[in-house]
């Protein structure tokens, strides 16, 4: 993640990996299948965790190798928790739990009115001990930021503490939004886009990322 030239805030990570824009690209082209979509998205998840996840608390305990003893890492405290928002995120989901079996898994389901482009939550179970947990929230897209700021707003009510917003593209009014509204959440994106149109869909985007990965065109 490129850590140069933040105009969004020190906590809003970009990614400059040159592979995780070759897979944007798939996801970009219209011609891209379902079956190459979906796991594509969750290619591109996996590799988008690994850096939220790099300041995760380790701890050493002592392993048998079929050599010797040693001492080496392992993760400590509470479980990560992903979160998905429904249901775009879920293929997201997918992906970071191939990297990280062991994690907790939410959902939190929000619906955009067509008109005014307003969130409206209609789902929401979250882990156990969810403040002691690091949260990743995952969405594909952030566009307007305003499902990321309600998903978010609804696991601080639950006492989320460690939260992290993970997502593919976004526009730059979303990442504005969200950083605006939550300045202490650490936002991690693949790739920025260049605007929302009247529509609010971002551009030149991918399409509806749910759509695309569930195959319901």
């Amino acid at each position: 993640m490129s850590a140069e030239n933040k105009p969004y805030g020190e906590n809003v990570y970009v990614t400059d990996h040159p592979l995780i824009q070759h897979k944007i690209t798939i996801l970009r082209d219209k011609n891209t299948g379902t079956n190459l979509f979906r796991s594509t998205v969750e290619e591109i998840s996996m590799m988008i965790c690994y850096e939220a996840l790099r300041d995760i608390q380790t701890r050493l305990i002592e392993v048998e190798t079929p050599l010797e003893v040693c001492q080496s890492p392992r993760i400590t405290g509470k479980k990560v928790a992903v979160i998905p928002v429904l249901r775009a995120g879920l293929g997201m989901a997918s992906g970071i739990l191939r990297v990280y079996s062991e994690a907790k898994m939410g959902h939190i389901g929000m619906e955009r009115n067509e008109n005014t482009h307003e969130p409206r939550e209609y789902y929401c179970k979250l882990p156990k001990k969810i403040n002691e947990r690091v949260v990743l929230v995952v969405d594909p897209m952030l566009a307007t930021g305003g499902s990321a700021i309600d998903a978010i707003d609804k696991i601080k009510e639950y006492g989320g503490k460690r939260i992290k917003f993970l997502c593919i593209i976004a526009a730059p009014e979303g990442i504005e939004k969200l950083h605006k509204a939550h300045p202490d959440v650490d936002i991690y994106i693949g790739h920025v886009d260049r605007e929302l149109n009247e529509n609010a869909y971002i551009c030149p985007g991918l399409g509806d990322a749910g759509d695309r990965i569930f195959g319901t065109l």
